[in-house]
């Protein structure tokens, strides 16, 4: 069990490629600052890619939980990882062709768009193994583990990214004085990602088996619309057997966003509002993933001594908190501070969250619960966005951004607090 414990843990270490290098810290600014910095037009880049993020989310938020119903049925969940796992590779690699022209962005924005729907896609398979490699009195913990692979294995790619290929001035960058010119320095990282995630992810290939078929795999088919409508069956079924779990993911949804939120901008307003320099915010992308590894660790197991609702209510309490005092400061030095501390919470509430679904999923479902999960999820990624912008349109401020994704992590501590927590093992 310790093997595929530490197998599963792996892919999460290889996702940071995606989520903390490609997605956040490294080549969405490049396509952002660089790619599209001579954009014609009045639509800045950074628009575009919201707009791009937004249709990605929607078309995920649709497919997910019909993928998973479909894996958990047909027992393919393990083929649907490996097959959803190449094709973000892939589309990673293939980020190696975006040039530091603004004729590219939209090659870029295209191809992080469909890179983002499929790694959804990825994680309710990976989500749903959860019960594979754990047991109720391990749960939480395992789950926490995963979720410091993954924090860990962004810190050390962000350190090689800077360090190798990002450091330093002048036409060539970092120790392996690789050159500046159409942004060679930047592709040649999607290259380095997508062989991170290939090769991390190939243990858990490799150490788990296949879930067991719900249905004769012989059978027909059922077509998507035939699946959509077992899935709305299932919704109604789960809304009259247990609207506690529906609340859950409902309330789920919301405090998720918020913490996406301050991952997505958190970068952006060190360098537009508090004055850290752009070097920096990778230097702080790494110190933020120790701690939030850190917190995934302590989380995981605050939640298997005291269940995962207390550890979530908690954290979120303290980012507020947190959040709320950032709108009242300035400068680098108090930015780093309760940027930091800020981090610390991030992963102990996702990694209690996943633990709380499991924890109330029953055996044979967890892909389709997991997909639910990625839809509500998916169906609320308006929310950071929406707020952060109006928040700086109505105070006329960058910097109260702070305030919106602050008050997005208000409202899902306010809903998750009637939410019943789920059972315990030896409870």
């Amino acid at each position: 069990m310790r093997t595929r414990i530490f197998a599963w843990g792996m892919w999460d270490w290889g996702s940071a490629a995606f989520n903390a290098v490609i997605l956040t810290f490294v080549f969405s600014v490049y396509l952002v600052d660089a790619v599209g910095a001579d954009l014609p037009g009045g639509t800045p880049a950074s628009t575009w890619l919201g707009w791009f993020l937004a249709g990605a989310a929607a078309i995920a938020a649709l497919s997910a939980p019909v993928a998973g119903r479909r894996s958990d049925e047909l027992g393919r969940r393990k083929r649907s990882l490996i097959l959803l796992t190449l094709a973000v590779v892939i589309l990673v690699a293939a980020l190696f062709f975006v040039r530091d022209d603004y004729r590219y962005l939209w090659l870029g924005l295209a191809l992080l768009a469909i890179g983002s729907v499929t790694f959804e896609l990825a994680q309710v398979p990976y989500f749903a193994m959860l019960q594979q490699v754990s047991t109720p009195a391990t749960v939480g913990r395992v789950s926490g583990f995963g979720f410091a692979m993954g924090y860990l294995g962004g810190i050390v790619l962000l350190l090689i990214c800077y360090l190798g290929f990002i450091a330093g001035d002048g036409d060539t960058r970092g120790l392996l004085n690789i050159p500046t010119d159409d942004g060679l320095n930047i592709r040649v990282i999607a290259l380095l990602c997508a062989v991170w995630f290939l090769l991390s992810a190939i243990p858990l290939f490799v150490t788990m088996p296949e879930n067991e078929p719900r249905v004769d795999r012989s059978a027909p088919k059922p077509s998507t619309a035939e699946l959509y409508r077992g899935l709305g069956r299932d919704i109604r079924t789960l809304w009259q057997r247990d609207r506690n779990t529906v609340w859950f993911l409902l309330a789920s949804a919301v405090f998720r966003d918020g913490l996406a939120g301050v991952f997505t901008f958190g970068a952006v307003l060190a360098v537009t509002v508090y004055g850290v320099g752009a070097g920096d915010v990778l230097i702080f992308g790494i110190a933020a993933n120790v701690i939030a590894a850190l917190g995934a660790m302590v989380g995981g197991r605050l939640d298997d001594l005291i269940g995962p609702k207390p550890v979530i209510v908690g954290s979120l309490a303290a980012m507020v908190a947190v959040g709320f005092t950032l709108f009242f400061v300035s400068g680098p030095t108090m930015f780093w501070t309760l940027g930091l501390a800020l981090c610390f919470f991030p992963g102990a509430v996702q990694s209690c969250a996943r633990s709380y679904l499991a924890r109330m999923t029953p055996e044979g479902v967890e892909g389709q619960m997991f997909g639910l999960y990625a839809t509500t999820g998916r169906a609320v990624t308006f929310l950071s966005p929406l707020a952060f912008s109006t928040f700086q349109v109505v105070f006329g401020s960058e910097k109260a951004g702070v305030l919106g994704l602050t008050a997005v992590l208000l409202i899902g501590l306010l809903v998750i607090l009637p939410v019943r927590a789920p059972a315990r093992a030896g409870r």
